[in-house]
């Protein structure tokens, strides 16, 4: 968005996408955003089949990147790194849009990934749902101003 200006709120995308693309037997695809689980499980709420989770599993032993002084190194495909490294460098007629970052080295994957479907059985539980297919059926969005109470600090 800003490079391009251009972008819709992934939530409400999906909401307003899913039944249509359901209907016609494609798969919605939340693609980008998720920074916890339960904007996992949202995203799947919101009737998403697959959810993308680059900046969630980044940082870990399992996702390459280079690795120097306990940080890892990791680019986004629109960045200027990825350009270099694949094609040549950015072309006269495009812009950078992606990030180069480093972030500490976050071990094996598998706490992570255990989170994450940890949150999901959750949601499933406080909604009703028995299966995962079911989720988008029994949730209900409310728009908040705040999602998170931080009064005794930030979760975790």
């Amino acid at each position: 968005r800003f490079q391009t200006g251009v972008g819709y709120p992934q939530l409400s995308a999906i909401i307003e996408c899913s039944d249509a693309a359901h209907g016609l037997g494609a798969h919605i695809i939340a693609d980008g955003g998720c920074t916890s689980p339960g904007d996992v499980a949202k995203a799947f709420g919101a009737g998403a089949d697959f959810v993308m989770l680059g900046g969630m599993l980044a940082g870990h032993t399992e996702g390459g990147g280079e690795l120097s002084d306990g940080k890892v190194n990791f680019y986004g495909m629109s960045s200027d790194t990825a350009m270099d490294k694949h094609n040549g460098g950015v072309a006269s007629y495009r812009s950078s849009e992606g990030k180069t970052v480093s972030i500490p080295h976050k071990g094996t994957v598998e706490h992570t990934v255990l989170d994450i479907l940890g949150g999901i059985r959750s949601t499933c539980t406080y909604v009703g749902a028995s299966q995962l297919k079911n989720l988008s059926k029994c949730t209900t969005f409310a728009r908040v101003t705040q999602q998170i109470n931080n009064v005794f600090g930030p979760p975790k």
